[in-house]
This record gives structure tokens, sequence and C-alpha cells, in this order.
């Protein structure tokens, strides 16, 4: 058997499994560059025909934190959704037998579908409109560079989330966020801290915190907590949310059993710890 399985999608493939750094853009498995996220509450389903390029992107995705299921052609795609919820599914276009856009055709006639990412080999503008206008959320052209799909993913899935957070207000506009002895108002723009005394906060800061109890227990990069938290009319900051999360700390104190309410996870962002209920 050759050294080299696979050169094709989104990276390569050795004989015994491991994966190949290359111009494609897939670290080694030895530099330590891929670091877990720790929210592995959100499930992928990959759909390709490759062997190799399904186990490629299911590692590299997995080690980003996800839950990632497999289907070689979309009849299994279609058995794997009928017994699980996906929150995503990346799916190859150039298939063997029903290909990718027929696929999501039908995917599309389901009352609750996961959006899709489409992936193709073929990348012309007449296929990406085609896949896009029958529902795809996204599509990408192989070869891809694997922090590329990451991104969109991520993406994507942020895209799904505000919708989410969004119908979730209209539809129980008075719900109040408890955490740790404090309550929030979203709609009041209020904190209270255990003692039943108010909070002023900053627009900035509020946003802020807002965004941590709405998705707590789980790591929020930088670049999520800005797509969650900045307003229309606020700046642009990146390292600068830095400081917003210092200030945020200092008016929560040490609230939390163990004294930290938000806790700063190495090379990945922050972490809301306390458990939040609606009220």
């Amino acid at each position: 058997m050759p050294a080299i399985l696979r050169a094709a999608g989104c990276g390569r493939v050795s004989a015994d499994g491991a994966r190949v750094a290359a111009s494609t853009g897939w670290p080694s498995a030895a530099g330590g560059a891929i670091l877990a996220a720790m929210d592995l509450s959100t499930r992928l389903l990959l759909v390709d025909d490759d062997e190799g390029i399904r186990t490629l992107i299911g590692s590299f995705l997995g080690k980003h934190g996800y839950q990632v299921d497999t289907a070689a052609d979309p009849a299994a795609m279609r058995d794997a959704l009928a017994r699980q919820r996906y929150d995503l599914v990346v799916l190859d276009l150039m298939m063997p037998g029903e290909d990718g856009l027929t696929a999501l055709r039908k995917l599309q006639q389901e009352r609750r579908a996961p959006p899709v990412i489409m992936l193709s080999a073929v990348g012309t503008d007449v296929d990406r409109i085609v896949g896009l206008e029958m529902g795809a959320e996204d599509y990408l052209a192989k070869p891809c560079n694997p922090r590329e799909l990451l991104a969109r993913i991520r993406t994507v899935l942020r895209r799904g989330e505000r919708d989410g957070d969004a119908a979730a207000e209209e539809a129980a506009p008075e719900a109040g966020l408890r955490f740790a002895g404090w309550r929030l108002d979203p709609v009041a723009h209020l904190l209270v801290n255990p003692a039943g005394e108010p909070v002023t906060l900053s627009d900035g800061e509020f946003r802020l915190l807002r965004a941590f109890a709405e998705h707590p227990r789980r790591v929020l990069t930088r670049d999520q907590l800005l797509d969650y938290a900045r307003g229309p009319d606020s700046e642009q900051y990146d390292r600068a949310i830095d400081v917003q999360v210092s200030r945020l700390r200092r008016r929560l104190g040490a609230s939390a059993a163990d004294g930290e309410l938000i806790r700063t996870v190495r090379n990945e962002g922050y972490m809301f710890t306390p458990v939040v209920t609606r009220s």
C-alpha cells in the first residue's frame, strides 16, 4: 500500500491514518496547533463518499470540540438524520449515484432540516449559486483550508443561535436570567445582585453579560463575544474585549462558589461558569 492513500478534498491521509501536514493547511498530529474547544454539545454530520476525507475532516472538527458523525452517501445521511438531531450538515456535492444537490433538495423538504454547508471540487459560480438558491447556508470549494471550513461552520452556527435567541425573546419577552443569586432582566436592562440591589452596568458590559448568561458553561471565543455582545453602533474591538471582561468581573465580584464567574480559557476565550436558569 503506498504511503499516501489519497490527496484530495481538504487534505491527505497516510497509510496508518495519521494526518499529514501539507499545503492544504492541515496541522500535523504532533504540532499541537489544534486546541480542543470545551463545548461538546454541538453535533455535526459529514457526508462524503471519500473515506479519507471523512476521517480527516471528522478528526479535525472533533479536535475543535464538535461531535462528528459521518455518512458515505445521501441514503446513509437520511438514516442518520432519522436517528439523531444534528446542528449542521457538511455535504459533498460530487458523489456517485445520488449527488449532493439532489440530497439537498430532499433535505429541504423536511420541516426542521439542519443548516447545510456544501463542499465541492467543482467550484464554478453556477454550482455555488444553485446550491445557495436550493437552501445551502454556505458553499466551499475543494481543496479547502480546514480552518476556513471551521470558521464557516462557526459562522453558520452563530447565525442560527442568533435567530433562535431572537425567536425565544419574541416568544417570552419577560423572561429573566438567574445565576449564582444574581438576576438579569434583558427587557428592563436591569442587573440585581444576590442582596436584591440593582447594579449599574454600561451598555457594553450589559450586552457582554447577557451574551455570557445566554451561552453558559461553554467556551466563547473573542470573535463570538464580539458577534453576540456588540451593538449595531458599537466600535469594533478585539483585545479590548479583555478589558470589558475585566470590568465585568469587578462588577460581579466573587459570587461563584469558587470565586470565578467568568473563567479564562487559555488560547480559546472565556467561559461563564454558573448554571443559568430562566424565570
